[in-house]
């Protein structure tokens, strides 16, 4: 796993090297002191994202105490994982019902906040896109040619409610998590036995997949009995939202460009779903794009853009890369088969 982790580190880095030799180029012209307000700002940030998992888990009598220090180390351990295996949010997922299952915490239970931690970003960064769109438009600052963003966004908050509500429901009746439960047994197996020309043929059973997802649904239903435990949680998804934008606006502000946030806002909530299906490089496209259509030129928005990835990207393996190796080489230790 190590071994495996460094070659993903040093493809990140390969893969991202030209906007990696940009990004230099153009420090320069950035103001460096405000640049350093990344640091607290990203940390802060990850000790967000640690508590909408952790500020739910502690109201569950199951669930061992986790300290502030394991908690911020799992954030970080959490956040690198998400950046260095290209696997969608999956990797991350993976990672994290198998980092929590010495706290007692079930897999369903990890998939549960997972998923609400998404479905919490996800509506809060089009919530956002909204109100900066609103702004634009009041201000008359959206050109005639770019009302497309505005259909888009609204389409993409229109698919966002329905997948929400779609796994919602599904996860709310025992006799739908049966029926999904075959479906994705008979598709993960046709899939094995189509890839290894049928030297495979079983790679997960109904009964595993089936108790996973009762597994999610128990956890739904005590989340929809005691909604006041969903407070805290909301709270903190609202705040790493804002700490998402804040990253681009802190590098806008140091090139001089302030007034550049309602668009970072709108570009920045189109750009995560294109991050979301394609790990490299889509997110840069999406979001310089908007911005572009919205009226800024293509030098300040592919700057801001790409400066900003490139700062994230480089803090996220230096705070990262030891914590998990770490973790990594101590499980091989303790349970290297269970690892």
């Amino acid at each position: 796993m190590s071994i495996v982790t460094v070659f993903l580190v040093a493809y990140i880095i390969y893969q991202n090297w030209p906007d990696i030799t940009e990004a230099v180029s153009h420090l320069p012209e950035a103001n460096c002191f405000i640049l350093l307000l990344l640091i607290p700002e990203q940390l802060f940030m990850y000790y967000a994202c640690g508590r909408i998992f952790f500020s739910y888990l502690k109201k569950s009598s199951k669930v061992k105490k986790l300290s502030i220090k394991d908690s911020a180390r799992i954030s970080l351990e959490l956040n690198f994982v998400n950046h260095a295996v290209p696997a969608g949010g999956f990797g991350g997922l993976a990672f994290l019902s198998w980092r929590l299952r010495p706290y007692n915490v079930t897999a369903g239970q990890s998939s549960f906040l997972y998923v609400f931690r998404y479905a919490i970003t996800t509506v809060f960064n089009y919530v956002q896109a909204l109100v900066a769109i609103l702004v634009l438009f009041f201000l008359n600052l959206i050109p005639d040619n770019a009302h497309w963003v505005i259909w888009v966004s609204l389409i993409m908050n229109v698919g966002v409610a329905i997948a929400l509500g779609l796994i919602i429901f599904i996860a709310s009746g025992k006799k739908r998590i049966n029926f999904f439960s075959k479906i994705a047994t008979n598709f993960a197996n046709w899939l094995v036995r189509t890839f290894t020309f049928g030297q495979k043929r079983t790679v997960i059973t109904y009964e595993k997949i089936n108790h996973y997802l009762m597994d999610i649904h128990e956890s739904v239903l005590i989340a929809r009995r005691d909604k006041k435990n969903l407070r805290r949680p909301v709270f903190w998804g609202i705040i790493y939202s804002f700490c998402e934008i804040a990253t681009y606006w802190i590098v806008a502000i140091s090139l001089g460009r302030p007034e550049l946030l309602p668009y970072i806002m709108v570009g920045e909530a189109i750009g995560s779903v294109f991050d979301g299906i394609v790990p490299y490089g889509l997110y840069e496209l999406g979001m310089t794009g908007v911005m572009v259509a919205l009226g800024i030129d293509f030098g300040t928005a592919t700057i801001v853009t790409i400066m900003t990835r490139v700062a994230t990207l480089l803090f996220t393996i230096a705070t990262g890369y030891w914590p998990y190796n770490k973790t990594i080489m101590q499980a091989g230790k303790d349970d290297g088969a269970d690892a």
